[in-house]
């Protein structure tokens, strides 16, 4: 969404050295999944990438599936800011909402 993008440009910007940012996968909670983000310096031979307004989003090959349609958003309220995924792959999540099942 145009507030992730505004959100990550922001970020990067005090990072000059790194190239993007790479949304994974990784097993863990108590549903199964959890998404990772992080900053990268180059592209993985197998990462996916995404140019959207000028920034680099790269997704690791093993979460390429799992985040098939997935819609990355920023979303800012009085207690809490975070990156929040919309993703239509989901059958279910954990109570607390930080991990899921495909």
């Amino acid at each position: 969404t145009p507030s992730a993008v505004q959100k990550i440009k922001q970020l990067l910007k005090d990072k000059p050295e790194h190239v993007g940012v790479k949304v994974g996968v990784r097993t863990r909670g108590c549903n199964g999944l959890s998404y990772t983000l992080e900053y990268t310096k180059s592209k993985g031979d197998s990462d996916e990438e995404v140019v959207q307004d000028g920034i680099r989003i790269f997704i690791e090959k093993k979460a390429q599936l799992t985040l098939l349609g997935t819609e990355m958003d920023y979303v800012e309220d009085k207690l809490s800011s975070e990156f929040v995924f919309n993703n239509p792959n989901i059958k279910g999540t954990c109570g607390c909402g930080e991990s899921f099942n495909i």
